[in-house]
């Protein structure tokens, strides 16, 4: 299996060592930040907004992966791109014109992502899935860390994967929520391309190791 990409959320970190935790990401191996974006609605927590990602991406070459667990995305969605992102994925629960708003993160040289709860079916965004870049996957309910991992949302990566086939696309498939050296081998098995993983990631002494250690269990 192809080795995926490992994406720490900053969510998990100190925030008040914010410096220090992009560099322990850098450090590690992984190739993404995701940066969690909340705004007290969507879900119930309020997390940061643009300048975060603005001020993060002057300390780090990483792909920025921001994910936008906010109500009216596109009313904001500038802020993020002028901020650095790399890629912006929304919540297709979030948005009525979720095609336009793809559209728009694309013709700003962006990559564009479309993102489900685990309530919401594969079926919601299948008119979507020719505009994205990546889908995500949660895999707990959002708008918290340390959460267990929910193993039935698991089977949309199978789906998403037999689709992208079927139809000749590119998209990356990507879970969030609750995977940690626990649960990496169930996850595996359906083989994701992006792990966002936080509080595992924060809390492993050393980060180097843990990566690896996510790695290996992926060839298992």
């Amino acid at each position: 299996m192809k080795m995926p990409i490992i994406a720490p959320s900053i969510l998990s970190a100190d925030f008040l060592e914010i410096g220090a935790a992009v560099e322990s990401i850098e450090s590690s191996g992984a190739e993404w930040l995701h940066l969690d974006v909340m705004d007290g609605h969507f879900v119930p927590p309020i997390t940061f907004g643009n300048k975060m990602v603005s001020d993060i991406r002057k300390r780090t070459g990483l792909f920025l992966d921001t994910h936008l667990m906010i109500e009216e995305p596109e009313r904001h969605i500038h802020a993020f791109l002028d901020a650095g992102s790399d890629a912006i994925t929304f919540h297709a629960e979030a948005c009525i014109h979720s095609h336009r708003l793809l559209q728009t993160i694309r013709h700003s040289g962006k990559k564009a992502g479309i993102s489900i709860v685990p309530s919401t079916p594969v079926s919601q965004i299948l008119p979507l899935l020719q505009a994205v870049d990546q889908v995500l996957v949660m895999t707990v309910n959002p708008g918290y860390g340390g959460q267990k991992l929910l193993p039935f949302c698991l089977s949309k990566v199978d789906e998403l994967r037999d689709i992208r086939k079927k139809e000749g696309l590119d998209f990356l498939i990507a879970v969030d929520g609750g995977t940690n050296l626990s649960t990496i081998s169930q996850v595996a098995i359906h083989e994701p391309d992006i792990l966002v993983i936080g509080s595992a990631f924060f809390a492993a002494q050393d980060k180097q190791a843990f990566a690896c250690s996510i790695r290996s269990a992926w060839n298992e």
